[in-house]
């Protein structure tokens, strides 16, 4: 590929797609050649062949399996003993290979079919489960062999059988010096089973189930029929619209968690542990308040933090903040809110179902911790709702067990030892957040799949009920919201209620600290009596009224307030002159007293402008003693704090920067492998394991700056290979001219590569 064209595709290549390239580039052994089985040569290392695997299905993989039973890594076989060998028609195999060959994993015309080598490595020493072939066992009648066994030694061909084809037993040594049984005259059934060829000795403790036993007793075809066709998934159907009015009933309560979570965290913001996220003690205290699980308050820390909303205040002693994209988020609509969290969980990088699960070193993973963090957690995450955005509008599956069995057929190798997990995870947040509901996807979560935004709001806002906008004043001081409330009056309900209960129909209480709390907001009472007349569907109880004017009659009676410096003078025609003068507008100055003034300036400031007006104040302490407010040395205004960016979803785009690191990665990677396999490559004895002759080569090259081979693991453990010309080697590092540094200890061989 030209450079020119490399860069393009690196331009627009995913991150999968680059981790997929350079994985498979690293690990190439010898350079690929010109001719038409590249692509076969390049798929052809166990890494790549792993990676071009994961997105197969179950019967896929079992063609691929079947060629390596049949030897196609070793000589070319036909398709038709593929087809035999898996159990599907001609069609169907012709059809996988047909993928296969795409992935570069199959090559060759249909009666010539190879693969690579280094795919036994990937599928381990027993393909599908079968062992090698029996030695004696050519031309035999292997049915017949085996209905003249006995149950045992049937019993023990068929555990052999179910894979894998290989046992211990004290039995295996050499047939002719096994004694028989110490409780019998017959010999035992493994003795038996290896004497007639229906059983191979490995060693003096190991023996091997022959191929074509296995294939006999498994009806002649190397997979169980499970294997050829996907399992069924039951569905239940539903109208999309019921679909879509149960799922904004959970979005409507995952939003109400969501405000309270935040309003909770603004008032007392948790502290972040020492090794990052969030302690057990918080997480039980939020499910608490909340009334929720602990995986429910786990997911909504985990989403709050996704989008942007909450982040570490990374001061001194650290605390889970909520930015100032809350204010925002919280003053948009419904519909708006929702499609935030819900794209935020879609794009999340993180799992936040293995919160609670133990690392290696049998500690828990905290929530918000980068334990919790798996790159590819929104492609397992999308995979699944794309399943249910493939069925009808409005069916979803009967049962999460049954989709977890169909996912994993259909890529048997992707997700690892998580695939499972994922799946039931998605299922349960889905349904919390409101993008699943009866087993089946909204509509709002279908215009997210296909990347609709717009789409997804208006989904949102149909699913939705229509806020109501008026409320149900009871004789008891409560107050029913029957309904979601508009915007304007939610906010004039939470400011003089509490909330009592929440859900579809949200019940808020008055009390006397209510009361004084929307006085303290600025509200009068006469404000609040016209609140409830025109906004309570039934009329407003007589106790209410007397509520609200038996506060507000003793509210404010004392006051306080801020000021930055006061004056003060006995001379109350001074202050006159004083407030007179055109400097008072410009610091504030206010008469609280008819002899004291107050301004919010500081009091040095406040003195400045009054003297640069013609006026001759003084500065007084505490005690009244007159003191000295002039500065004493240079000063420099308090830095401001820096404040926590707000997470961004999406993918960014590759910076030249990063485009330059890859490909002089590639580039690297292919002269160090032409160097290390090339004649011109010179291995001094010194370049090896002794590190004083390495040390000695090193210098040599800085020396002479001469082009150096070096082989080296870096700190993941990962084995690589480089072209480098030393410009200085010592304190423990080599420094090359690409302003890389390799530590010594981590150089493994090294080499002089000739002009």
């Amino acid at each position: 590929m030209p450079a020119t064209s490399l860069a393009d595709w690196l331009r627009t290549a995913s991150d999968e797609a680059l981790a997929t390239l350079l994985h498979a580039r690293r690990d190439l052994a010898t350079p690929p050649p010109a001719d038409s089985t590249v692509l076969a040569t390049r798929a052809g290392t166990p890494g790549s062949i792993a990676r071009a695997c994961e997105p197969l299905d179950t019967v896929t993989l079992a063609v691929l399996e079947s060629l390596l039973v049949a030897g196609a890594d070793a000589e070319p076989v036909p398709a038709g003993a593929v087809a035999e060998l898996v159990g599907v028609d001609q069609a169907a195999a012709r059809a996988a290979l047909d993928t296969l060959r795409s992935r570069a994993l199959v090559w060759g015309d249909d009666d010539a079919l190879s693969v690579p080598p280094g795919a036994r490595e990937v599928f381990g020493p027993f393909p599908a489960g079968l062992g090698a072939p029996g030695r004696d066992l050519a031309g035999a009648d292997v049915p017949a062999l085996l209905a003249e066994l006995d149950p045992d030694e049937r019993a023990l061909l068929d555990k052999l059988a179910a894979g894998p084809p290989i046992g211990r037993t004290r039995d295996a040594s050499d047939v002719a010096d096994i004694p028989n049984s110490p409780d019998t005259d017959a010999p035992s059934p493994v003795r038996r089973l290896l004497a007639c060829g229906l059983l191979l000795r490995r060693d003096d403790q190991t023996v091997e189930l022959p191929r074509e036993v296995g294939l006999a007793l498994r009806g002649g075809h190397a997979f169980p029929p499970a294997v050829r066709r996907e399992p069924p998934l039951p569905t239940h159907p539903h109208q999309q619209s019921t679909v879509d009015a149960a799922a904004a009933g959970e979005a409507m309560e995952f939003l109400r968690r969501t405000e309270s979570l935040l309003r909770m965290w603004s008032a007392q913001p948790p502290p972040v542990l020492k090794s990052g996220g969030l302690g057990v003690r918080e997480v039980r205290r939020l499910a608490k308040e909340l009334e929720v699980t602990e995986d429910h308050a786990v997911l909504l820390v985990e989403l709050a933090a996704g989008a942007g909303l909450v982040a570490d205040s990374q001061e001194t002693s650290p605390e889970w903040v909520p930015t100032t994209l809350t204010d925002s988020w919280l003053a948009s609509a419904p519909a708006q809110r929702w499609v935030t969290l819900a794209r935020a969980w879609l794009d999340l990088p993180r799992l936040p179902g293995l919160a609670g699960a133990r690392d290696p070193r049998d500690k828990p993973l905290a929530p918000l911790a980068d334990d919790l963090r798996r790159p590819l957690a929104p492609a397992g995450r999308r995979r699944v709702l794309r399943a249910l955005a493939d069925l009808d509008p409005g069916t979803g599956v009967r049962g999460v067990e049954e989709l977890v069995a169909v996912l994993a057929w259909r890529a048997p190798r992707r997700g690892g030892r998580l695939r499972d997990d994922v799946v039931r995870w998605t299922m349960a947040e889905g349904a919390a957040l409101g993008a699943v509901a009866l087993g089946a996807a909204s509509s709002a979560t279908r215009a997210l799949l296909a990347d609709d935004r717009p789409g997804a709001v208006e989904a949102m806002i149909d699913a939705l009920p229509a806020p109501v906008d008026h409320v149900l004043v009871q004789a008891d001081l409560t107050v029913v919201a029957p309904g979601p409330l508009e915007p304007g009056l939610a906010a004039e309900v939470a400011a003089v209620a509490d909330v009592e209960s929440a859900g579809h129909a949200t019940v808020y209480r008055v009390t006397e600290t209510s009361v004084r709390r929307a006085l303290d907001g600025g509200r009068t009472a006469d404000e609040l009596h016209e609140l409830f007349r025109t906004r309570s569907a039934t009329p407003v109880p007589q106790s209410l009224s007397y509520l609200i004017d038996d506060v507000a009659r003793r509210h404010g009676r004392l006051r306080g307030g801020a000021a930055g410096s006061f004056l003060r003078c006995d001379d109350e025609v001074l202050l006159a002159e004083v407030l007179a003068n055109p400097a008072a507008a410009e610091l504030d100055l206010r008469r609280i007293a008819p002899t004291v003034l107050v301004s919010p300036y500081p009091l040095a400031e406040v003195l400045d402008g009054l003297r640069a007006a013609g006026f001759a104040p003084a500065a007084e302490g505490p005690d009244g003693q007159v003191v000295d407010l002039r500065p004493s040395g240079r000063r420099i205004p308090p830095r401001a704090r820096s404040r926590a960016r707000p997470v961004v979803a999406g993918q960014r785009p590759i910076g030249e920067e990063q485009l330059a690191a890859v490909l002089t990665h590639l580039r690297a990677g292919d002269r160090a492998a032409r160097a290390r396999r090339g004649a011109t490559a010179r291995l001094p004895a010194g370049g090896g394991p002794d590190t004083s002759a390495t040390l000695a080569l090193l210098s040599e090259a800085t020396r002479e700056q001469r082009e150096v081979w070096i082989g080296f693991v870096d700190a993941h453990g990962t084995a690589s290979q480089r072209i480098v010309t030393p410009v200085r080697v010592g304190g423990g590092v080599l420094e090359s001219t690409d302003n890389e540094r390799y530590p010594l200890h981590r150089i493994t061989s090294a080499a002089l590569v000739e002009d």
